[in-house]
């Protein structure tokens, strides 16, 4: 069946009218999700039904698509004002992300025993709680990794055992050994 075009005006049965909207609202959101997935883009789709529901999707944060928008929209240009605020923003988180780094690395060398003259007793006794709870954390994985690995050998050791016991039934049965006896009289001599 081949599909006419239609002409765009608006469909006067009720019922018509919502199954359409609902097909090709489905439609749109979904081909808004394969662009913004196959071309890398940020796609937002807004759409309000005649009964004033919401339907929406968004690539990313709806609401920075709209903020840069509406930047975008006045005169053309990035709103000044809003790129300096990001920008400082940008620069605040990272600031904020190289002290993280700073305490982490500092962290890390105090837990290998460097730098260890600067703290106290508390952070000593601290370290050496944390150390002991990663410490505990390692034992069980081991345990649970030797654990795993004995229970596969016993498992492969019985399976083993079956097959010689069905490969020696086996031998048994067909295999019997073959007893010659032969008796040479007594008056008999071989030179």
């Amino acid at each position: 069946m081949v599909r006419g075009k239609i002409q765009l005006k608006r469909i006067e049965n009720a019922t018509s009218r919502q199954v359409t909207f609902s097909k090709r609202r489905n439609g749109l959101l979904k081909k808004a999700y394969e662009l913004s997935v196959l071309c890398e883009v940020e796609v937002a789709a807004i759409i309000f039904s005649q009964k004033g529901r919401l339907y929406e999707f968004s690539s990313s944060d709806i609401q920075m698509i709209i903020e840069r928008y509406r930047n975008r929209t006045k005169g053309g240009q990035l709103n000044n004002i809003a790129e300096e605020q990001y920008i400082q923003q940008l620069r605040s988180e990272t600031a904020i992300m190289e002290k993280k780094i700073g305490l982490l690395d500092v962290s890390q060398r105090q837990l290998f025993g460097y730098g260890l003259s600067f703290c106290n007793s508390e952070e000593l006794q601290e370290m050496e709680n944390q150390l002991v709870r990663s410490l505990h954390r390692i034992r069980e994985r081991k345990a649970r990794i030797l654990m795993d690995r004995i229970k596969h050998l016993k498992e492969k050791e019985r399976l083993i055992l079956e097959e010689k016991a069905r490969i020696s039934g086996k031998v048994n049965l067909q295999y019997l050994p073959l007893v010659l006896t032969c008796s040479y009289p007594a008056t008999t001599r071989y030179r």
